[in-house]
C-alpha cells in the first residue's frame, strides 16, 4: 500500500476541519495545519514546516490568499485555493505560479454539482442571448459568516453568462443569514414565462471532496488551472 501524500491545510476553520476528516479517503495525511493562532503574520509558512509537503489547500480568508500563495509557491509546494473574494489579484497569483514553476488549482466553488451547474447556466444564457424579451437575474444566499457578497460562485456564474453571449443587464443580489450552506439561482423572465435554474448545497461536504479531488490532481503538475476545466476532463 503506498504511503499517503502529505497535505497542509491553510485556514483551519469549518472547511479545514472537514478536509482533515475526509483527507484519508483521498490518500492524504494531514501533516500541517495553519490558522490565525500560528500563521497570523504568515510565520507558519516556513521551509521547515513545508518540508515534504506534497500540496497545500487554502481555505483561509480573502485578505490572506495572495500572500499565502506567494510564500507557499516560493517553497515549491503546489496549491489548491478555495477561499474567494481575492480575484482582483488573480493576475498577480498567476505570475507567482509561473515564476516559481508550481501548480495551482483555483475555483470559487469545488462542488461537482456547481461545476456542472456552471455549464448548464452558460448553455441557457447562450440560448437566451438572442431573445430580448427575456430579462435575467442572479441570486444567492449563504450563511451569515461568509465574508464576501456576492459570492465568488455567483460572480463566476454571471461571468459565464456574459461569456456565452448574454449581453443584456443581469440583476445580481445576495443574502446572508443563519447557517445556510449556499443556494445559487439564475433566472430568465418574460411576459410569457419564467425559467429558473437553481443549485442548493445540503452541506459543505461536496466542497471539501472537490477540493481534495483537485489536490490529488495537482500533485506533480505545473501551471494555473481552474477546477471547472479539469473536473470533467
Amino acid at each position: 500500500m503506498p504511503e499517503p501524500r502529505r497535505l497542509a491545510i491553510v485556514g483551519y476553520g469549518r472547511m479545514g476541519k472537514l478536509i482533515e476528516q475526509l483527507a484519508p479517503e483521498f490518500g492524504f495525511a494531514v501533516a500541517l495545519k495553519l490558522d490565525e493562532f500560528n500563521n497570523a503574520a504568515y510565520e507558519g509558512i516556513t521551509a521547515e514546516n513545508f518540508r515534504g509537503i506534497d500540496v497545500a489547500v487554502d481555505f483561509s480568508i480573502p485578505a490572506a490568499v495572495v500572500e499565502n500563495a506567494e510564500r507557499i509557491a516560493a517553497l515549491k509546494v503546489n496549491l489548491v485555493v478555495g477561499a474567494t473574494g481575492w480575484l482582483e489579484h488573480l493576475e498577480r497569483v498567476k505570475c507567482t505560479v509561473e515564476r516559481n514553476g508550481v501548480g495551482l488549482v483555483w475555483s470559487p466553488n469545488y462542488s461537482i454539482g456547481v461545476n456542472a451547474f456552471l455549464r448548464v447556466v452558460a448553455e441557457a444564457a447562450r440560448l437566451m442571448a438572442g431573445e430580448p424579451q427575456y430579462g435575467a437575474w442572479a441570486y444567492e444566499i449563504h450563511h451569515a459568516a461568509k465574508k464576501d457578497a456576492p459570492s465568488g460562485t455567483l460572480l463566476k456564474l454571471v461571468d459565464e453568462m456574459k461569456r456565452a453571449g448574454y449581453g443584456r443587464a443581469i440583476d445580481v443580489s445576495s443574502n446572508r443569514a443563519g447557517m445556510h450552506p449556499g443556494t445559487h439561482e439564475i433566472g430568465f423572465d418574460s411576459s410569457a414565462d419564467t425559467i429558473t435554474l437553481r443549485h442548493t448545497a445540503r452541506s459543505r461536504e461536496g466542497f471539501a471532496r472537490g477540493a481534495l479531488k483537485a489536490a490529488q490532481w495537482v500533485v506533480g503538475k505545473r501551471g494555473f488551472h481552474e477546477f471547472a476545466d479539469i473536473v470533467f476532463a
